[in-house]
């Protein structure tokens, strides 16, 4: 299958998640910088699953300009990552409601690293749907990749240990990592070139 329909259909419902996110940011209860900073955790949420979208969209931008053909497995895979992408403003605001419930630190925990892992398996599956790519092999899609899913993992030991928003603050964690990683991928791509 060619990349171009399938991107423009992902591109679409990421940017349908990030306005659903931002629409389930309540207004502040006046008009006072105290107001504001009382929903300080729905910002954070936002921020953090707000990052998430904007770099997935950005790793496959990058990952779609080098790959013209996929396979049904990385069809289906990123069909299973679009699945997940919809449920991110519905864990994202549970979260926001009370970001000390363990109920809600777990699921949005899991949520993401489900996101990690089916992320991950996607582009190995283009990877393998056109393993003599140059491009591809430079970009190293290979490297790094479990460092996020360990942060998140550590956060949940935290979470059930110590400090409740472990998760919370480990999925952040993770996202400025991912997109250090993502940083790299681009580098061997313009490296390739």
């Amino acid at each position: 299958m060619e990349t171009a329909r399938f991107e423009t259909f992902a591109d679409a419902i990421i940017a349908i998640a990030m306005t659903v996110l931002v629409l389930k940011i309540p207004q502040p209860e006046n008009a006072t910088i105290g107001a504001f900073l009382a929903l300080k955790t729905y910002y954070i949420a936002y921020f953090i699953s707000f990052l998430t979208l904007f770099n997935i969209w950005y790793s496959n931008h990058n990952l779609f300009q080098i790959v013209e053909n996929i396979d049904n497995t990385a069809l289906i895979l990123n069909g299973i990552l679009i699945f997940e992408i919809t449920l991110i403003p519905y864990f994202t605001l549970w979260l926001t409601q009370d970001a000390y419930s363990i109920a809600s630190e777990t699921m949005f925990g899991l949520l993401f690293i489900s996101v990690n892992i089916v992320y991950n398996l996607a582009v190995k599956a283009v990877h393998r749907s056109d393993p003599y790519n140059d491009k591809l092999i430079k970009a190293n899609y290979d490297a790094l990749n479990p460092i996020p899913l360990i942060i998140i993992l550590i956060g949940f030991a935290l979470s059930y240990t110590v400090f409740i928003p472990g998760i919370y603050i480990s999925c952040l964690l993770a996202v400025i990592m991912w997109i250090i990683i993502s940083r790299i991928h681009r580098k061997g791509v313009e490296n390739g070139k």
